[in-house]
């Protein structure tokens, strides 16, 4: 057998679904362990790599030819199911990150290192007998690498990136310092992206809400003043700009609270990365000295300013 013919036997052997014995999956498991046509399987390698690397070792090592765009594909097919059943981890990055990236697990490891040697049959009993704990092994893995917080008191938890780690900082430490008694009625996750939604609420304050809309990442409600804060969570991109400004209002045309846009860093230097950007008129909150606002026109402090 060839290695592709290897690969699809290893995943029936250890009861991987017919679905992921695709060439597709095939090659992805030949990308994970470094292996080549004409490699021993005890060469067989766990280093973390990039769907962007699994793209160019199967064309380099195959000739299989995989499009950029393919990549998705690839982590729906292949590598969700591979984390699924414990035969990869990730580095508990957030999916979107450039440095998110996958490995095989060590069990895995040593079971593709037995392929081709009398021993493989006792591996693949061995590697079936404790797959199930297995699986609760790298999922409880997972779970400890989410971050704990409480949104409208309930407990939620973030995924790891630093997108989520100021997100967390402006529930926690911006909220109820400048918009105390807020109600958070939208924050995203990067891995589920409605983490909280209050649509009839969002509706009844006036919001026209449609599936092309990007929302800003957090948005809380002041009741006792009819205050609306509009925040953008950044570390890499979306300030409150001009542009970012004209979407959100037109998205809010029929809200009648008072509107606060807010950009949120989590320190001076990425501020200053974007300073000359921001838009007139908006608030800025740097999560390192989380005691302190920049007012952007400086007329009055924080709150809603009129339409111009």
């Amino acid at each position: 057998m060839g290695k592709l013919d290897e690969a699809r036997w290893l995943l029936q052997e250890i009861g991987m679904p017919k679905e992921q014995w695709t060439d597709l999956c095939c090659y992805t498991l030949l990308a994970l362990a470094d292996i080549k046509e004409y490699d021993n399987w005890k060469a067989a390698k766990n280093e973390w790599i990039r769907i962007h690397d699994i793209i160019l070792f199967v064309g380099d090592s195959y000739a299989i030819f995989y499009a950029e765009n393919s990549r998705e594909t690839i982590r729906k097919k292949a590598l969700h199911h591979f984390r699924t059943a414990a035969l990869i981890e990730d580095n508990g990055k957030a999916t979107n990150s450039p440095n998110y990236r996958y490995r095989l697990t060590k069990e895995t490891l040593e079971l593709l290192r037995n392929i081709g040697t009398y021993k493989i049959g006792k591996a693949v009993e061995r590697f079936n007998l404790y797959h199930e704990s297995l699986i609760s092994i790298y999922a409880s893995k997972k779970e400890r690498t989410k971050m704990p917080v409480k949104i409208n008191n309930e407990e939620f938890t973030f995924s790891s990136g630093k997108h989520n780690e100021l997100q967390k900082e402006i529930i926690e430490e911006f909220a109820p310092r400048f918009a105390p008694n807020s109600e958070c009625l939208y924050v995203g996750d990067t891995v589920k992206k409605d983490l909280v939604k209050n649509i009839s609420k969002l509706q009844k304050l006036g919001f026209e809400i449609t599936l092309h809309d990007k929302m800003p990442d957090v948005v809380l409600y002041r009741e006792d003043k009819n205050w609306i804060y509009f925040i953008e969570s950044v570390t890499s991109v979306g300030p409150m700009d001009s542009k970012r400004i004209i979407e959100i209002s037109e998205m809010t045309k029929n809200v009648i609270a008072g509107k606060i846009f807010v950009t949120a860093f989590q320190n001076f230097s990425t501020y200053k990365k974007f300073a000359d950007s921001l838009a007139w008129d908006t608030e800025v909150w740097i999560s390192e000295m989380p005691e302190h606002m920049i007012h952007l026109n400086g007329d009055r402090f924080m709150g809603p300013r009129e339409n111009t």
